[in-house]
């Protein structure tokens, strides 16, 4: 079993000692030299108007897009779109699920703006509109499994790691700001990237695509609640603005690292 399948299947048990130190040890072969790399990027970034302005840099080079997305949205094919579909189940099943142990590291003004982000993730309760539901709807349109254990042994690595960095960021990371940076940079990208997806399944006449098209609409909100947690965070006892840069760069690495090798992948496997 690779290593971040492994780590995956970690963070989802119980942890008791022996899953402990095997999940510690994987994340810091796996993330310190990463976060090493990043650390004179990071120095750079000393306070919140430096963390807005970085922020918007890396979201206007973002937002040009890139082949792998241009070819996603007007030329796959349905089985090709499908096979994307696929290998980011385990993310649109599991949307927002670790996120919860962040929230009692947060004080209180901020543990609120963070739980609107999160209720908006769980359809305010109605199961009907929860994310995880959308994208399962989805996937039955597109033929494809509907269980959690379906998606294990095919999803790559570079997905799984994008899944896996966040449960370090909630929970193991050493100051909340990795999280709360990483969380705003996902929000506040996801709008344009997921323009993506959307426009595929309008092209393909895909009647689900709704968990694309509602991220459109609901990001945009989560993007300021975000930066409401930031703000309320160095309120109440100061920010380290670097680390909110490091976290936003960290998945912005591993998701788009992500993104790109699926369509690769599936350029490359599946015939147009």
């Amino acid at each position: 079993m690779s290593e971040q399948r492994q780590l995956f299947l970690l963070n989802r048990s119980l942890p008791d000692r022996e899953v402990l130190d095997r999940l510690l040890t994987i994340e810091q072969e796996w993330l310190a030299p990463k976060l090493a790399k990043l650390a004179d990027r990071a120095a750079e970034v000393t306070t919140r108007q430096d963390w807005l302005a970085a922020l918007a840099g890396l979201l206007d080079e973002e937002r040009a897009g890139t082949p792998a997305g241009e070819y996603l949205a007007e030329h796959a094919t349905r089985e090709q779109f499908a096979r994307v579909v696929r290998e980011f189940a385990l993310d649109g099943l599991t949307e927002a699920q670790n996120f919860f142990p962040a929230v009692p590291r947060l004080p209180i003004r901020a543990q609120m703006a963070v739980m609107r982000v999160l209720i908006d993730e769980f359809g305010c309760g109605n199961l009907h509109q929860s994310h995880s539901r959308l994208y399962l709807l989805l996937l039955a349109e597109l033929g494809l499994p509907q269980e959690l254990e379906d998606f294990l042994e095919s999803t790559s690595e570079e997905t799984y790691g994008f899944l896996n960095v966040f449960y370090w960021l909630t929970q193991r990371a050493p100051e909340i700001e990795y999280f709360l940076g990483a969380l705003a940079y996902l929000e506040a990208s996801i709008p344009d990237a997921f323009t993506v997806q959307a426009r595929a399944c309008a092209r393909l006449g895909l009647a689900h695509g709704t968990y694309y098209t509602e991220h459109l609409h609901i990001d945009t909100f989560h993007r300021e609640e975000m930066q409401t947690a930031i703000r309320e965070l160095q309120a109440a006892r100061g920010l380290d603005a670097g680390k909110l840069w490091a976290g936003a760069l960290l998945v912005s690495d591993l998701l788009g690292t992500a993104f790109e090798a699926a369509v690769e992948r599936v350029r490359a496997e599946v015939p147009a």
